[in-house]
């Protein structure tokens, strides 16, 4: 599917209208980290040393302070430390951060704040820092537990440094996620499986687990390392899959496993086409209002993003969402959700009618990839493992 020569299906134009906006999250995007690893296309450049932390904190904060008018009274119910490598930051900086979220803004009580935390840059005292300041949920770059996996995808720590860091998590959180990925360089279905048996010693609350892609503009999409063939990695993703629902596991999204209300908030907001505020160096923002949506870009590279803070104008992009690319949007986040969506939430979060989209609807279930009655809509098994066949019904060629 080549997204540029794409469109989304047409509707005719008429006001977006909603009755109640989404629930909002909090982004906050540290674009440093150690080393810039051969798979990775986010926005993360090498420290190569020192980073400006203070000056980036007070970047981040003036950022957030201009960004207040678009989300005046509404609660934050979510807060997402992304990186890049967070745990990068020093405790002081997470907790002056949150100190000022709390200070500007309504935020949840229960509010879920996650942290990303590379376990090449962890020590005891910083996690105990990060869980004073308020973080209550730890993400870890593990990736795998095998030391020439790990070195042929460019990371900085050691299977036995990821153990070493799991445990010292989990004195301080008790709700903690891994990231696990599989189809790696050479890899055998065994070694796979190793790695989320060894995941499951440690009975981590939420898993992740990616299959590894080659994604343009990056090491690997130039100098492709040799990788498991697709019969391969479909076992691999076949067994991962069973031995986590054998394990107690909640298979809820594409690449997401979780525990019994252990799914992760932030991460739902998102597939349930909510609204979350982006702030950081390349950080998006998706906001609704009564009357229109607006998707925003930051600007990505992190001087040049604290320079036009300081000038204040951090947005390099800015566009109003088009009422006939809503339904495309929204299919193109909800449907990540194996469980599906309830077909009153279409309308909540687009204002669009059912109807609008009836007869891709029904190109999709007679293929088989999605079912669907008068409450709910899913994709079926055959739409998991083909989703991209699945949202390209709700496009149409030019």
């Amino acid at each position: 599917m080549t997204a540029h020569i794409l469109h989304p299906i047409s509707i005719k134009s008429q006001a977006v209208n909603f009755k109640a906006l989404p629930p909002l999250s909090l982004y906050i995007h540290i674009p440093w980290c150690v080393r810039k690893c051969p798979y990775c296309d986010f926005n993360s450049h090498e420290a190569r040393g020192t980073f400006p932390e203070k000056e980036y904190v007070a970047a981040l904060i003036r950022d957030l302070e201009m960004a207040l008018p678009l989300i005046w009274g509404r609660t934050v119910y979510t807060v997402f430390f992304g990186g890049g490598t967070p745990s990068m930051l020093s405790g002081e900086s997470v907790e002056e951060i949150l100190r000022t979220v709390r200070t500007l803004l309504p935020l949840d009580l229960n509010a879920e704040i996650t942290l990303e935390a590379n376990p090449g840059t962890v020590e005891a005292a910083r996690f105990a820092a990060y869980r004073d300041a308020g973080v209550n949920r730890l993400s870890m770059g593990i990736q795998s537990f095998n030391d020439a996996h790990l070195w042929a995808l460019g990371r900085i720590h050691t299977a036995d440094e990821a153990r070493h860091a799991i445990a010292i998590a989990q004195q301080h959180f008790d709700n903690i996620n891994l990231d696990l990925m599989y189809a790696l360089p050479d890899q055998t279905l065994d070694q796979a499986l190793r790695d989320v048996q060894t995941a499951l010693q440690f009975n981590p609350q939420h898993l992740s687990c990616y299959h590894l892609t080659l994604e343009p503009n990056t090491l690997f999409y130039r100098n492709p390392p040799s990788l498991p063939d697709d019969d391969a990695s479909c076992d691999m993703q076949q067994h991962i899959e069973e031995l986590l629902a054998a394990a107690g596991y909640q298979h809820y999204e594409t690449s997401a496993f979780a525990l019994p209300k252990k799914r992760s908030r932030h991460n739902l907001n998102y597939w349930q086409f909510g609204d979350y505020l982006g702030i950081g160096a390349g950080a998006h923002s998706k906001l609704s209002f009564p009357d229109r949506i607006i998707r925003q870009a930051r600007y990505k590279q992190p001087q040049a993003y604290m320079q036009q803070v300081g000038q204040g104008a951090p947005l390099q992009t800015e566009h109003e969402v088009a009422r006939d690319e809503l339904g495309f949007e929204f299919m193109m986040n909800a449907l990540r959700l194996n469980e599906g969506f309830d077909s009153v939430l279409f309308q909540e979060r687009t204002s669009l009618s059912l109807l609008s989209i009836q007869r891709e609807l029904a190109q999709a279930e007679k293929r088989g990839l999605l079912f669907r009655d008068h409450q709910h809509i899913a994709p079926t098994k055959l739409g998991q493992r083909f989703l991209n066949d699945l949202l390209e019904i709700f496009l149409k060629q030019d």
